[in-house]
Order: C-alpha cells, then sequence, then structure tokens
C-alpha cells in the first residue's frame, strides 16, 4: 500500500485545526466592556475583581472586565452610536430605555428580567456642605437663598444631576406644595450653580478639588470618597425627604448576541445580587437590596425618609418628556435664569 505524504500531511493538518478549535473553546478568554455612569469606578472596580474569580471556578474561563464611566446619559448615548457595551450599569431606567427606543439594542421590557426591576442596588440624593456648615444649609429650600452657590452636574447629561432636581422638585409636592410651589424652588436653586460639570465625578472635583461652591449634591455614595480623597472636612446633611436612586442594569443584547459573549454578561450581572455581589455593594457605600446585607451595615446607612421618580412624576418616561427633553420645564428654567 503506497501512503501519500501529501495526504498524511492534508490528514495532520485537519486534525491539528480540530485539535485548535477544540483547545481554544475549553480555554476561551473573554472580554466583557461595562458602560457605566460616573461615580461607580471603585465598585466596579472591586466588584470585577470578585466576579472574574468566581466565573473561573465555576467555568475554568478567564474573563476580563473592562470600564467606561461619564455622565450617564453621554454614556447611554454612546451605546447608542456604537459603543459595544456588553452591559450597560446606570443610575435610573431611562438611560437603558433609549437603548430600546433608539436602534432596539435591547427589548422594551428589559427591566422585567431581573429583581427589583433589573436594580440591584439603590442610593439617595443628599448634601455635601463645608466644615462646620457656614451657610446653614439643612434642606433643599436653603439651596436657593441667595448667597449659596451649589455644585449640581447638568441635567442634560448627568443622571446625578437629574436627580438632584427630582429631589428637589418632589420634597415641595411630599410637603403638600404644588407645581408651580416646586417650580419656584427649582429656578432658585439652580440659578445658585456657577458651574454645571458633565457628570457627579467631575462635579466632586470643582467642589473638592477647585473649592468652588457652599454645597456639593450628590449620591450617599460618593460622599466617604470625597471625604477620604481629598482629605477635606466635610459634613453631610440629609434632608428632610429626598429621593430614592434606583441602579438599574442590563445586558446590551446586540452587542452580546454578536459577539458570542451572551453567558458571561448575564452571568455578571446575576452575580450582583449574590451575597458577595450585596456585600461588595454595601462596602462601596451602595445600598443593597438584600435585606441581611443590609442589616449587617445599619449604621452606615441612615434611615431617611424617601420618595421615587414613579411615585411622584410618574415614572422615568414621563419625567424625561415633562422636565428634560429640548425646551421642557428644565431647559425654560435655566433659558429665564440666563435672561435675568
Amino acid at each position: 500500500m503506497l501512503i501519500s505524504w501529501k495526504n498524511i500531511l492534508r490528514h495532520l493538518s485537519v486534525a491539528a485545526v480540530m485539535a485548535s478549535g477544540l483547545s481554544s473553546v475549553a480555554h476561551a478568554d473573554t472580554t466583557l466592556l461595562n458602560v457605566s455612569y460616573d461615580v461607580t469606578r471603585e465598585f466596579y472596580k472591586a466588584y470585577n475583581v470578585a466576579f472574574a474569580k468566581y466565573w473561573k471556578q465555576i467555568t475554568g474561563e478567564t474573563v476580563t472586565i473592562n470600564q467606561s464611566h461619564g455622565g450617564s446619559s453621554k454614556q447611554a448615548g454612546s451605546v447608542v452610536a456604537g459603543l459595544a457595551a456588553d452591559v450597560i450599569t446606570m443610575n435610573q431606567a431611562n438611560d437603558i430605555d433609549i437603548l430600546a427606543e433608539r436602534g432596539g439594542l435591547v427589548p422594551a421590557d428589559w427591566a422585567k428580567r431581573l429583581p427589583n426591576n433589573s436594580a440591584p442596588t439603590t442610593s439617595v440624593t443628599v448634601i455635601l456642605v463645608r466644615k462646620g456648615n457656614p451657610k446653614g444649609i439643612k434642606d433643599w429650600t436653603d439651596l436657593a437663598k441667595p448667597g449659596v452657590s451649589v455644585v449640581i452636574p447638568n441635567p442634560k447629561t448627568s443622571g446625578n444631576g437629574r436627580y438632584t432636581y427630582l429631589a428637589a422638585w418632589g420634597s415641595v409636592i411630599k410637603s403638600g406644595g404644588n407645581a408651580v410651589q416646586a417650580r419656584g424652588l427649582v429656578e432658585k436653586l439652580f440659578a445658585n450653580v456657577p458651574v454645571f460639570d458633565g457628570g457627579g465625578r467631575a462635579a466632586t472635583t470643582t467642589f473638592a478639588q477647585r473649592n468652588i461652591g457652599d454645597a456639593l449634591v450628590t449620591f450617599e455614595s460618593e460622599v466617604p470618597l470625597i471625604q477620604n480623597e481629598f482629605n477635606g472636612d466635610y459634613q453631610v446633611v440629609y434632608p428632610k425627604v429626598t429621593i430614592l436612586a434606583e441602579n438599574p442594569v442590563s445586558v446590551v443584547d446586540k452587542v452580546v448576541d454578536k459577539k458570542g459573549s451572551r453567558k458571561q454578561a448575564e452571568a455578571y450581572l446575576k452575580y450582583l445580587w449574590s451575597d458577595e455581589g450585596q456585600l461588595i455593594a454595601a462596602k462601596s457605600h451602595l445600598r443593597p437590596r438584600s435585606p441581611q446585607v443590609l442589616a449587617q451595615f445599619k449604621s452606615a446607612f441612615i434611615n431617611v425618609p424617601t420618595f421615587t421618580v414613579d411615585e411622584v412624576f410618574g415614572g422615568w418616561k414621563k419625567a424625561q418628556n415633562d422636565h428634560f427633553k429640548d425646551g421642557g420645564i428644565y431647559d425654560q428654567i435655566t433659558a429665564s435664569g440666563r435672561r435675568q
């Protein structure tokens, strides 16, 4: 029987390719991109390490998670424009809804896919003041007084800024006031803003590093970082009532299906509800959904009366349409302030 070296080499080549393919499947590595809002860098930096370790233990696969941070609406817009996020982790549902509305990147009912309307953590909007609270700021109305300078990120680009606007407006409604009175308070408050940064972390820099403003309105989760990183003697003021910021997450379906990363991306988000994920959130000063973990950190989270966007504004879509769309109430307020 004659042996053809061409045949042998061909068969060896095919076998090598098959073996290589099997090997790559068995030891495939995956890289995920998490596009998130401005003040979650430290939380996800810690969480990513924990998830990668967990995923390696149960699958043998190495997963690398890259992070992208900025003003929430600007980040969401980048994903709509083509930034290939495997997952999006925001501070308001509106910035994930636009992924469904502008290109069908996620289904319209994305929030129903995970517990708590797909929001594994929450925070509250608080007021940070300088040592001794020289302006005597205790509540939202104090931020609207003449001579008070307030640092707030731009509500057109930042969920942090939108929550501040809605917190002040809603505080009037929850106290028995009406929409005219709420608008009056918000007009005065935003007239006291010296500069509108693009996101919450930039606003932090303006207040703590550039030393601008008497007060910074931000998420509770940002306060310890400011106190530690900038070595400033700041005090946190919890208003009489404030808004509950819910932090929703979603797989970006079109991206993960194209990349073949759905399994890893879904697991990455689901692990946020695990005991370890909730513990990391609490240590990062985000309010966990787990009652057990929340109980462990009871002293760290002040029990302050809150309201939700759904409760006062009829949901994020209505709030966006009424207040933040081009020509909406926020634009009218700021245009009025510029004319004065």
